[in-house]
């Protein structure tokens, strides 16, 4: 069996940067198991499975260890799969997935913009450990449906993190994000997943979810330019818009190529 590859770096206009993806086209769905082995063989933080049925492609997310409900970058980079290399001839693509309904890819000039679910954030306190593994206290503490959100008081203190990621894959989360306001832009963010396989990851689409509904209210404005401090960096525009946040970034295409199964 023959399935194409794609290696996408998303939110980021050059190779290099941003956060690479795998895309991997399939006429129909296989067995979860060949799915997961596959993207732990890649090794990348996600690796996206597309199967077009009709009118719209229904779409997968998966780490080097499990399948997660949303992912951004991966999504972004699969709607440049499609826009660049396999001719999709609408504006707008509809993705289904399982966990997060519909999602929308439209093309806008020179970028690629998400419509997402907003992921409603709650104050809350700590879980246990959380404090010591991320190594410095926040201001505040809020939590979504499956993240944590850390308030930092400077663009310094987010800079300055170094959890310990093996005390950190013990916290009861599926990862947590570090804010603050950024210098050079409205808000700064890191992305730590260590319980599913990604220690840092370098740009999270998912996480600006609960990021730009935080900063809305905090900045009492709706559009957001964001920067995401990894080493390999990224840079988003954010918008919310109702229940639903506009994520728009850019895509590079790094490999293509094809996987052999027997």
């Amino acid at each position: 069996m023959k399935i194409p590859i794609y290696q996408v770096d998303a939110f980021s206009e050059t190779a290099f940067s941003g956060n690479p993806a795998a895309v991997c086209p399939l006429d129909n769905w296989l067995d979860d198991t060949i799915l997961q082995n596959i993207a732990a063989e890649n090794n990348l933080s996600e690796t996206a499975f597309l199967v077009t049925k009709s009118n719209s492609i229904e779409i997968r997310w998966f780490t080097p260890v499990t399948e997660v409900e949303l992912c951004g970058h991966a999504t972004l980079a699969s709607a440049h799969v499609l826009f660049h290399h396999l001719d999709f001839p609408n504006e707008t693509i509809i993705f289904h997935s399982r966990h997060s309904g519909q999602l929308t890819v439209t093309k806008r000039e020179s970028l690629l913009e998400l419509n997402f679910p907003v992921d409603h954030i709650e104050p809350t306190l700590p879980p246990e450990g959380l404090i010591a593994a991320i190594g410095k206290k926040p201001l505040e503490i809020w939590k979504g449906k499956k993240d944590y959100l850390l308030f930092y008081g400077s663009q310094e203190d987010v800079e300055a993190l170094n959890p310990d990621f093996a005390a950190l894959k013990k916290v009861h989360a599926r990862g947590l994000m570090a804010t603050a306001a950024g210098y050079d832009c409205d808000f700064v963010s890191r992305f730590f997943a260590p319980a599913v396989g990604v220690n840092e990851d370098p740009v999270t689409g998912s996480a600006h979810t609960s990021l730009t509904p935080f900063w809305a209210h905090r900045l009492n404005q709706l559009s957001f330019e964001a920067v995401q401090l990894s080493k390999r960096g990224g840079f988003l525009k954010c918008q919310l818009s109702g229940d639903r946040v506009l994520i728009s970034g850019q895509a590079k295409t790094y490999l293509i190529g094809d996987i052999f199964i027997d």
